[in-house]
């Protein structure tokens, strides 16, 4: 199964630049660290060197996965442009509390900017979770 995250409103974001990545095997759903994405609505962190200021990965269900960045994609990157996650959504600290839906990356109604959050590649292949971005 293959989810390849994308969306035209994350295109000529001039704020996240574009790091290569990749988790290879790390993420195996057998182990108890990630055990959580086998139940859906369930998601895990992944610290850098993933992505900008991380990676959330979210398990919709069905063998289908979202990963995205933990960058507000609507600021310049500073100490409070690093999204929370709570639930579904993930919040940045700056002023303007920008806040954005993990499942599909879209913004929540009161955030200010156009772009979604920065999507990210992922491959399934048995119980091992790839996140990647080339």
């Amino acid at each position: 199964m293959v989810n390849c995250s994308t969306n035209d409103s994350y295109e000529d974001n001039p704020y996240i630049p574009d790091y290569s990545f990749d988790t290879g095997t790390l993420i195996n759903t057998n182990l108890p660290k990630y055990n959580a994405l086998n139940f859906p609505g369930n998601y895990i962190l992944l610290d850098s060197p993933y992505g900008v200021n991380g990676v959330v990965l979210y398990y919709i269900g069905a063998g289908m996965y979202t990963a995205f960045e933990l960058t507000d994609p609507n600021h310049a990157i500073t100490s409070c442009s690093t999204l929370e996650v709570n639930g579904i959504i993930a919040t940045c600290d700056c002023d303007d509390d920008n806040s954005y839906n993990i499942v599909n990356g879209y913004p929540e109604s009161d955030t200010t900017g156009e772009y979604t959050l920065k999507p990210y590649f992922v491959t399934v292949s048995g119980t091992t979770i790839r996140v990647y971005n080339n």
